[in-house]
């Protein structure tokens, strides 16, 4: 009978293989298999969709909540959306093999930094079937091979997926080992990741604060991952406020189940009254707003939901149609409440006042920093990445969202013609 321990390690070892190979392949192999992924989520997505709804039965049998159902549904446009995020992939620069920081030393030396796969990358995350796609894609491209343990919830999405990938990659220059999806909801399997060091260079925990923290402080390679994202938006006194309540409706109601959803609205006093109106006009009781005392007295228009704001909210990332609002006399009132309450993973000011839209972005310590746009752009995609593999808010080694390039290193070359160092 094979063990949990013997299955991870036996899959590791086999990406730890694989990814020997993936790191010389060339760029238009990778692509090929890329192209043939997104082939396949087309013209297989009834099978994918079938799969999906087993987990969303399951899902709301078991009570989840709605945010949590919301994240894990796949649609047909949600999988037609991670097929072209996939060829988008294909068409991106190939990192691997650049060459960079080149110079000749006084010596005589030609000494650069030549840009390599890190080699093995896992990831441990919950409820969205799409990062099963989105990583083993990125992780191809920049020639990592990876290893994917989603949640229980997604099950039977993720092996879905996964043969998909499988049947994809055969065939194909790239082996099919590069990819393994691990679908067994053992929670074993998690530990045994955590302790494979010596076959994988690369976590990435994708969830909420318990799985973050966990493998954070248990994991014995090197982590890459962020913990709630709390979301704050500042509307400043020189904001055009038809422009700041079109953005803040996007921010939350969008996709409010999402990470870059708004989460606190501090609003400027002298702009109070206006944006609040007219915020409030717009959303009615569609959204729960949490006022401190100030902005309550503000909000008084008829049929609106309304409660009253604790410290708790301040730093809470709702994934909800929740949001916070807190009454600032002044900027600096408003960036010590950013620093103190904040997680470092998306700001924005909304403004017309050049001066205070450059010292926001100036003294704002977040991955990501906004002036005047939706803080929903935070991802991989938007950003002309393809795809991510997470949003850090660390700053080492990689920050905000983590395309190909944050999943490569790099070696020194150094060219000579017999130089030897002195004594």
């Amino acid at each position: 009978m094979t063990t949990a321990t013997s299955l991870i390690r036996e899959r590791a070892a086999a990406a730890r293989a694989a990814s020997k190979k993936l790191a010389s392949i060339s760029t238009g192999a990778k692509n090929d298999a890329l192209n043939q992924i997104a082939e396949l989520l087309e013209s297989e997505k009834t099978t994918v969709l079938e799969a999906n709804a087993l987990d969303l039965e399951a899902a709301r049998t078991a009570g989840l909540e709605d945010a949590f159902v919301e994240r894990l549904t796949l649609t047909a446009a949600r999988i037609d959306g991670i097929a072209a995020d996939t060829r988008t992939v294909a068409r991106l620069d190939d990192p691997v093999g650049e060459m960079f920081d080149t110079r000749t030393l006084p010596n005589g030396l030609l000494i650069g930094r030549r840009r390599v796969p890190l080699g093995v990358v896992a990831c441990i995350y919950e409820a969205r079937p799409n990062v099963t796609v989105d990583i083993a894609a990125l992780c191809l491209k920049s020639g990592n091979a990876s290893v994917l343990r989603g949640g229980k919830e997604a099950r039977n999405s993720n092996a879905a997926l996964g043969q998909l990938i499988q049947k994809a990659l055969a065939g194909t220059g790239v082996p099919a080992d590069a990819v393994q999806v691990i679908s067994d909801p053992d929670r074993a399997h998690v530990e045994d990741l955590l302790k494979a060091h010596d076959l994988i260079d690369l976590i990435v925990p994708r969830g909420g604060k318990e799985l973050v923290d966990h493998v954070r402080m248990n994991a014995t390679m090197p982590v890459v991952a962020h913990g709630d994202a709390v979301v704050q938006i500042y509307i400043d006194q020189g904001a055009d406020v038809e422009k700041a309540v079109t953005v803040v409706d996007n921010a939350k109601t969008r996709r409010y189940s999402i990470c870059n959803a708004v989460d606190t609205l501090l609003v400027h006093a002298a702009i109070a009254p206006a944006f609040l109106d007219r915020l409030s006009e717009r959303w009615g009781s569609k959204v729960t707003l949490l006022g401190d005392q100030r902005a309550l007295s503000l909000l008084t228009r008829p049929g609106l939901s309304l409660d009253r704001a604790t410290e708790a909210d301040w730093e809470t990332e709702h994934l909800a149609l929740r949001v916070g609002v807190r009454i600032v006399d002044s900027m600096d009132e408003a960036l010590d409440h950013i620093e103190r309450h904040g997680s470092h993973h998306s700001d924005a000011i909304l403004t017309e006042n050049y001066t205070n839209a450059m010292r926001f972005l100036d003294e704002v310590d977040s991955a990501c920093v906004y002036v005047n746009a939706s803080t929903q752009f935070t991802d991989g995609a938007q950003f002309g990445l393809g795809a991510e593999v997470g949003i850090s808010t660390q700053k080492m080694h990689a920050r905000g969202p983590m395309g190909l390039r944050e999943l490569t290193s790099y070696k020194w070359t150094i060219f000579g013609d017999g130089q030897v160092r002195p004594l």
